[in-house]
């Protein structure tokens, strides 16, 4: 029998599942997890969207998803891709870009605006204002457009002189 209590515990379940490249953050935190609901003949069927289209950690998100809610107890499991609306930084929750800073992790700032029409043509590279998450200074340098992962950069403070990391906005 489908509950809105077993629906509430399902949803608790997911959202507590640490992403496999930031684990101290819980999918939830990335607003990768979508929606769970429970389905009239007791299916959890959990969404999820990737952070980019060719992630490789959603295998590994969709395995964890299923496991962690088979492990409580629900029998019947379905992982769903979604990508439509696509992930925007804008989705990772207050809590998440305060987790991001405590663990010297640069959070985005707000997911540049798309408008309808042609997309203008931009010579040249715009300065990004990143903050340093250990000592708060705005003089930083961007030293590498990637990281350990393709949604991040790698920065460093001209002040505390110490490297960081930085999620880009997407």
């Amino acid at each position: 029998m489908v509950t809105r209590q077993s629906a509430l515990r399902a949803r608790q379940v997911a959202a507590q599942v640490p992403d496999p490249e930031l684990p101290m953050l819980t999918l939830a935190d990335l607003g990768v997890l979508r929606d769970v609901r429970l389905t009239e003949d007791g299916t959890v069927v959990a969404s999820l969207t990737p952070t980019y289209s060719g992630c490789p950690a959603m295998a590994e998100m969709r395995a964890d998803v299923a496991a962690r809610l088979r492990g409580a107890g629900f029998a019947k499991v379905e992982i769903r891709t979604v990508l439509d609306p696509p992930w925007s930084t804008d989705l990772i929750t207050a809590h998440g870009r305060r987790t991001l800073r405590a663990y010297g992790i640069s959070p985005p700032g707000p997911a540049p605006r798309r408008t309808a029409g042609p997309v203008p043509l931009v010579l040249g590279a715009a300065r990004l204002a990143v903050g340093c998450p250990r000592c708060g200074s705005a003089d930083t340098e961007e030293t590498s457009r990637f990281s350990a992962t393709a949604c991040k950069s790698l920065w460093r403070c001209r002040t505390c002189r110490e490297p960081f990391e930085h999620v880009k906005e997407l």
